[in-house]
C-alpha cells in the first residue's frame, strides 16, 4: 500500500484490511495444500485472528502477568524505523552483503586514578583511548568505554609508518595519514591505549608504528575518565564482559547503554545514563544537538563521522562487511534503541525451559543443542509492538502518572469481551466499557494502551488456543513440525509460554526440516529466476515443453525421497528423473494388478506348497514391511522411498518377475 494512503487509514480500517489479506492468503494456501494431497481439517482451520483464539491468547498473557513474568521497562530493543515498531529476534533477517561505515576514534583521558599503572600516570595527560565501532551514529549516546578485565592492554607511542609528507590513501578513499597529520599538528595525543594482542594488526591498518611503553590488565583501567569527543562531558572506563575480545577492533568498546543489550547490561552495573536520542522514524532528536532531525542510518551517521574528523578524534574510517539485522517485512535495516516496552522475564522460567528441552524428542537430534543454546543465552522477550493490527496488550494507563492498571479482574474482563466480539473491540469500545464494573467510576482517569502483542506470542499460544481448546485433541501435542529456523520462532515461543504458565513443554517431539534450494544448491530468488513453484510442477507452466506438468504424485514422491534433515534440492533435471522413477513404480504396480484381475481367493496356495522362489519373494516383502515400519517410527521417509524403489525395481522387476513370467504366460491354468 502507498505510504500516503496508509496514513489515512484509521486503526479499524487498517485492521480490516489486514484481516482480509490474512484470510485471502489462508484460502490460497488451503487450496494449494489440498492439491498437494496434504491432510488437514480444512473446513475448520485454526486462525490466530479468531475471537476464541485471541481470548485464549489473552488468558496465557494474563497468567504470565499474575505469575510475575511480565514487566514494563526501558531498555534497548531491535527497532525498525521503516515499520516504526520494536521487533523480536525472530522477526529479523540477516541478508548477505551488508556493509557498515566503521570508524576508529580516540577518546582523550582527562583523569587517571592514583591506583592506575605508573605508565598511565607518567604519560598523562597525553593519553587517549582508541575505540572502534561499526555504528558511529551511536556515539552521541556514548556513556562509557568498556574493557575486558582479563585482557592485557598496552600504552603505545605513535610514530609515522612512512614519511609524514607522503599521502597514503585507504581503500575507502579517506586519508589514512590522518593520525600522523594530527600528531604533527599537535592535535592528537601521542600515546594510545589498545589491546596488546592487536598492536600488530593496528600498525598495519593505520600505517603507523606503535611502540609499547607499558602493559597491564584491563582491570587497571577501571574508573579512568575521558572527555566525550563530541560533547563537553566526562565519562568513565568500565569493565565489560566476555563480549570484549581481540578478534577485531581495538579491545576497547565504545559503550552506549541506549543502543545495545551488552552495553545496557554493563551500564546497569555502573549506573550509567541510558541515552537514546533517536525517534520512532530513526532520526536524531533535539537531544542529539547538532545532529537533530538527521537519519541515523544515513546523513546522521555521515555527520557524526565528519564531526569526529573535525574534532581530531577520527583515526580511520573503513567499510566493514558483516551480518546486520533487517526488518523481515520491509527488508530495511533496523537499529537498537531504548524505548518503553513490555517484556517477558525469561530468567523467571529459563531453568524450567532448559529442563523441559531434555524431556522432548528432537528430530534430528542436533535440534536439541540448537534450541538449548538459544534459550540459555537469550535475553528477556520484548512482547509489545507499536502496531494497530494484532491482539492488544490489555493494559490501561493512568492519565497523569502513567502507571499501568492490569490485574486479574481487568484482564478477565477484556478476555470475555474479546471472546464475544474479537479484538477489534479494543479499538471501537471506549475505556469505560473495557474496564470492569468496579473501575468504571474512575474511567476518566485512565486511557487504554495502544501496543499489540508480538506475532510470536500469537503463534506461541496455539497450544492453549487449539490443542487445549478443542475437543478430540490431547495436550501436550505428539509432534510439532516446521523449518529449522523455528528454533528461534514458533518452537521457542510455544515452549516459553507453556513453561511459564504450566511448567511443561507443549510438545513431546519436535521435527525440523531444511530449506528447498535449486538443483545447483543455490537459494531460490525471483531475481535469479530459479524459483520452483509447486503449483507449476503439478499443473505445468505456460510452455509445457519447458515446464511440463508432472502431477501431484511426482511432487509427493520427490518429497519422500529427500533427506529433509538438511537443505534439499529441486529443479528440472531432478523432477525429470523423479518422473521416470514414478513411471517405473507405477508400471510395476500395473503389471501386478493386470495379472491379478481374475484371481479368486479359492485359488490361493498354502505357503508350504509354494516354490522356493515365491517363498524368497515373500521373505523379502516381509523384510521390506518391517523396514518401512521402523523408518516410519523414526520419520525417515527417504529410507522408505529407497527401500520401495530397490524392492520394486531390482528385486521384483529385474529378478522375480523375470523368472516368474514363464509360469504366467505358458503355464497351465491349474498350475
Amino acid at each position: 500500500m502507498d505510504p500516503e494512503a496508509r496514513k489515512d487509514l484509521t486503526p479499524l480500517k487498517l485492521r480490516k484490511k489486514a484481516a482480509e489479506f490474512a484470510k485471502k492468503t489462508v484460502n490460497l494456501q488451503r487450496r494449494s495444500f489440498k492439491r498437494y494431497g496434504v491432510w488437514g481439517d480444512w473446513d475448520n482451520p485454526y486462525l490466530t485472528l479468531a475471537p476464541e483464539y485471541e481470548a485464549a491468547q489473552i488468558e496465557v498473557f494474563g497468567q504470565m502477568v499474575l505469575l510475575g513474568h511480565i514487566y514494563r521497562g526501558r531498555k534497548p530493543v531491535h527497532w525498525s524505523p521503516s515499520s516504526r515498531t520494536a521487533l523480536a529476534e525472530a522477526e529479523l533477517e540477516y541478508p548477505e552483503g551488508h556493509t557498515s561505515k566503521s570508524v576508529y576514534a580516540v577518546f582523550k583521558l582527562v583523569n587517571v586514578p592514583e591506583t592506575s599503572p605508573n605508565v598511565l600516570k607518567d604519560l598523562f595527560p597525553n593519553v587517549g583511548l582508541a575505540i572502534w565501532t561499526t555504528t558511529p551514529w551511536t556515539i552521541p549516546g556514548n556513556a562509557a568505554v568498556a574493557v575486558n578485565e582479563q585482557l592485557r592492554y598496552a600504552v603505545v607511542e605513535v610514530h609515522p609508518y612512512v614519511h609524514e609528507a607522503e599521502e597514503i590513501v585507504s581503500t575507502t578513499g579517506r586519508d589514512q595519514s590522518n593520525l600522523v597529520s594530527a600528531l604533527k599538528n599537535g592535535q592528537r595525543d601521542q600515546f594510545l591505549v589498545v589491546a596488546e594482542d592487536l598492536i600488530s594488526t593496528l600498525q598495519s591498518k593505520w600505517r603507523v608504528n606503535l611502540q609499547v611503553k607499558g602493559t597491564f590488565l584491563g582491570s587497571a583501567l577501571e574508573y579512568c575518565r575521558y572527555i566525550h569527543p563530541l560533547e563537553n562531558r566526562e565519562c568513565p572506563v568500565v569493565l565489560g564482559g566476555d563480549y570484549i575480545t581481540t578478534e577485531s577492533g581495538t579491545g576497547l568498546v565504545h559503550t552506549a547503554p541506549g543502543h545495545g543489550l551488552e552495553d545496557f547490561s554493563t551500564g546497569m552495573k555502573y549506573g550509567l545514563p541510558v541515552l537514546s536520542p533517536v525517534d520512532d522514524g530513526g532520526s536524531f532528536t533535539e537531544e542529539a544537538g547538532q545532529f537533530a532531525a538527521l537519519d541515523v542510518l544515513g546523513d546522521g551517521n555521515t555527520a557524526v563521522v565528519k564531526a569526529l574528523d573535525e574534532s581530531w578524534s577520527l583515526i580511520m574510517e573503513e567499510a566493514y562487511k558483516h551480518k546486520y539485522p533487517y526488518d523481515w517485512r520491509t527488508k530495511k535495516p533496523t537499529i537498537f534503541r531504548a524505548t518503553e516496552q513490555w517484556f517477558a522475564s525469561v530468567e523467571g522460567f529459563r531453568r524450567g525451559a532448559l529442563h523441559a528441552i531434555k524431556q522432548v524428542k528432537w528430530i534430528p537430534s542436533q535440534g536439541e543443542n540448537r534450541i538449548t543454546s538459544m534459550i540459555d543465552s537469550r535475553s528477556d522477550w520484548c512482547i509489545s509492538r507499536q502496531r494497530t493490527w494484532g491482539v492488544p496488550i490489555p493494559v490501561f494507563y493512568h492519565v497523569d502518572s502513567g502507571e499501568p492498571l492490569m490485574n486479574e479482574e481487568t484482564i478477565a474482563h477484556v478476555k470475555s469481551i474479546v471472546a464475544q466480539k474479537g479484538s477489534d473491540a479494543w479499538w471501537y469500545m471506549n475505556t469505560e466499557e473495557l474496564l470492569p464494573e468496579k473501575y468504571r467510576g474512575e474511567a476518566g482517569k485512565y486511557k487504554k494502551g495502544t501496543d499489540t502483542m508480538d506475532v510470536w506470542f500469537d503463534s506461541g499460544s496455539s497450544w492453549a488456543a487449539v490443542v487445549k481448546g478443542r475437543e478430540g485433541l490431547f495436550w501436550p501435542s505428539d509432534l510439532y513440525l516446521e523449518g529449522s529456523d523455528q528454533h528461534r520462532g514458533w518452537f521457542q515461543s510455544s515452549l516459553l509460554t507453556s513453561i511459564a504458565t504450566t511448567g511443561r513443554a507443549p510438545y513431546k517431539s519436535v521435527l525440523t526440516h531444511g530449506f528447498v534450494l535449486d538443483e545447483r544448491g543455490h537459494k531460490m530468488s525471483k531475481s535469479l529466476g530459479n524459483v520452483i513453484d509447486p503449483w507449476i510442477v503439478i499443473e505445468g507452466g505456460k510452455n509445457q515443453k519447458e515446464a511440463p506438468g508432472y502431477g501431484a504424485d511426482v511432487l509427493r514422491l520427490w518429497v519422500s525421497s529427500v533427506d529433509y534433515t538438511s537443505d534439499v534440492m529441486i529443479g528440472p533435471q531432478i523432477l525429470k528423473q523423479m518422473s521416470e522413477t514414478y513411471r517405473k513404480l507405477r508400471g510395476t504396480l500395473r503389471y501386478l494388478l493386470s495379472n491379478l484381475h481374475d484371481w479368486k481367493p479359492e485359488s490361493a496356495i498354502m505357503y508350504k506348497d509354494l516354490p522356493l522362489i515365491d517363498k524368497h519373494a515373500l521373505f523379502q516383502l516381509a523384510n521390506v514391511i518391517n523396514s518401512i515400519k521402523e523408518s516410519f517410527e523414526c520419520y525417515q521417509f527417504y529410507k522408505i522411498f529407497q527401500i520401495i524403489q530397490r524392492f520394486v525395481i531390482v528385486d521384483l522387476s529385474n529378478f522375480y518377475f523375470d523368472v516368474a513370467k514363464d509360469r504366467l504366460y505358458v503355464g497351465l491354468e491349474q498350475k
